[in-house]
């Protein structure tokens, strides 16, 4: 290896935007003595894992000329992705891209029109990696997501890609991504063997033996990242975002990335599973529309009480000028949708396959008509097909694109219920409707309503009331039917009860029972029987019958 380094000429590694570019990349120069950011990833040493200089692969070429590396399918090897956004070809002048037009810089220049780089690489992005994975996220929110896509497809181990990128919970390493908590607490430390033949709790007892907590935090982030690393670059070998932008032009959708007008800023909440571009397809403006929304969510095995419910509340909140978000599955999501298509408002459902797959197909005429009046969004690209997974993380983005979510029925284990998680998680508003106490359906919204998570709503005001303006969106105070004993005074309502039904009594045997003077009584009497309620006997005052 000290062979291989004499004879390769000492040359600096290109800077990357975003990461940290000092002496020390140069191979046999001496390291910077900057301190490096707390919480951030620092560059690998000057001779990597791999046993290669730094900024050099082990075939003397330059990091991101490597012969053979992957390329953005649709580019042929003399096509490049620039660090300035731009694509350059060999033999052509280097376009710019303008608002995503892909309009040339130069009005004179005859050249073939450029993709915005940016729209390529998140396209690219999308296919890498799983809905909502926070480690790409972090990735693309640190470098941008061209960037991103260079590191990824470089081939460099995860401590260079991760250059600059700052950890998870960097200040709180016992709380970080590690530890089965937060963001990222799904990988606790499960049996799973590497390639190495050791398994996750071989790491784990070898983890808890480093000294320093934040090393061993770092160490197991990267862990984690390099085997997502290696999945990304997998499925970047058939990525195609040419394709998938052609794709969806032609079955009618639009891509909206974020920064676009059309962008629902409140999707910004999901912070590192922000979904990395959204497919719409739909007459409606998805920002605009989600301004005032509600999330109407439940059971698919919806009973007729709740399907009841899920319309009438979906008719009356999108009459009342409120978008209805849901997932399209059957039962109280459909229900949601049919009961908003009454109304004046337009309906959004979140798919969780891509755009130009309908599932459920027996609710391929309800979407229909959802394009007419609404639109359908999804973050997996075209032709992705739905799964069980997709479905519950699919969940976060019905929950952030809304005001509050609404529970119709849910059992206690239940995709509504992982909803209405995703929406407190978010400090966004719930309700729930009760239910019979006998129903399997309704189990889930009792649990959020007797635990306090959940307000209790039985009607399309009281949700307005809920995720409304505050007190500009009161709901009426609702009362039993008026009868026309309320009109009356409370010394004639005394008199009223003291009068028997039977037999009759006396004036002064009347205003005894009813603690009240004599002439007081005499007056009340009066009133009553003009009204209709007693009348004479022969033996004093009684009860009319009433019909």
């Amino acid at each position: 290896m000290s062979s291989a380094r004499e004879k390769s000429p000492a040359t600096s590694a290109p800077p990357v935007p975003g990461g940290a570019a000092g002496k020390g990349d140069a191979d046999g120069a001496p390291p910077s003595s900057a301190e490096p950011a707390a919480g951030t990833f620092q560059p690998a040493a000057p001779d990597d894992q791999n046993g290669r200089a730094a900024g050099k692969h082990v075939d003397g070429s330059p990091d991101g000329e490597r012969p053979g590396a992957a390329r953005s399918p649709g580019m042929d090897a003399s096509t490049t992705l620039d660090r300035n956004g731009s694509i350059t070809s060999a033999g052509s002048p280097r376009r710019e891209a303008r608002n995503g037009s892909g309009a040339p810089a130069d009005p004179g220049v005859d050249a073939p029109t450029a993709v915005d780089p940016e729209r390529l690489a998140r396209v690219a992005l999308m296919r890498a990696a799983d809905c909502g994975d926070p480690f790409m996220g972090r990735l693309v929110e640190s470098c941008g997501p061209v960037e991103a896509l260079q590191r990824i497809r470089s081939g460099d181990s995860a401590r260079r890609v991760l250059r600059g990128v700052t950890r998870p919970d960097a200040d709180d390493p016992e709380e970080g991504a590690c530890h089965g908590s937060g963001t990222y607490g799904a990988f606790d430390g499960r049996a799973r063997h590497d390639r190495g033949g050791r398994t996750h709790r071989d790491h784990d007892h070898h983890d808890r033996a480093l000294p320093d907590p934040a090393l061993r935090d770092r160490v197991r982030y990267e862990r984690v990242f390099e085997q997502r690393l290696s999945a990304w670059r997998a499925r970047l070998l058939a990525a195609d975002p040419e394709g998938d932008l052609a794709a969806g032009e032609a079955y009618g959708a639009r891509l909206v990335l974020p920064g676009d007008v059309e962008w629902p800023t409140q999707l910004d909440d999901l912070g590192e599973t922000r979904p990395l571009g959204l497919w719409v397809h739909g007459s409606a403006d998805l920002r605009f529309s989600c301004l005032r929304s509600v999330a109407v969510v439940g059971a698919r095995a919806a009973t007729a009480y709740g399907a009841h419910v899920a319309t009438t509340i979906g008719a009356e909140l999108s009459g009342s000028g409120w978008t209805i978000v849901s997932g399209g599955a059957y039962g109280v999501d459909g229900a949601a949708h049919r009961g908003a298509l009454a109304g004046d408002s337009p309906t959004i459902a979140v798919l969780a396959c891509g755009i130009d797959f309908c599932y459920p197909k027996g609710h391929h005429d309800l979407f229909a008509v959802v394009r007419e009046n609404g639109a359908l969004v999804s973050e997996c690209p075209p032709g992705t097909h739905p799964t069980r997974g997709r479905f519950l993380i699919r969940n976060r983005l019905i929950a952030a694109l809304s005001r509050g979510t609404l529970v119709v029925e849910a059992a206690v284990r239940s995709g509504a219920m992982n909803t209405a998680n995703h929406a407190l998680a978010l400090r966004r508003h719930l309700g729930a409707v009760p239910g019979p106490v006998t129903s399997e359906t309704s189990q889930g919204c009792h649990l959020l309503l007797r635990q306090g998570k959940a307000v209790c709503v039985t009607g399309a005001d009281e949700m307005i009331e809920l995720v409304g303006e505050i007190g500009g969106d009161l709901a009426p105070e609702r009362r039993g039917p008026v009868v026309p004993r309320d009109a009356l005074s409370p010394a004639a309502r005394a008199v009223l009860d003291a009068v028997p039904a039977r037999g009759g009594a006396e004036t002064a045997t009347i205003a005894i029972a009813a603690g009240v003077d004599i002439t007081t009584a005499l007056s009340c009497l009066g009133s009553l029987a003009a009204a209709g309620y007693v009348q004479r006997c022969p033996r004093g005052w009684r009860t009319r019958p009433q019909p």
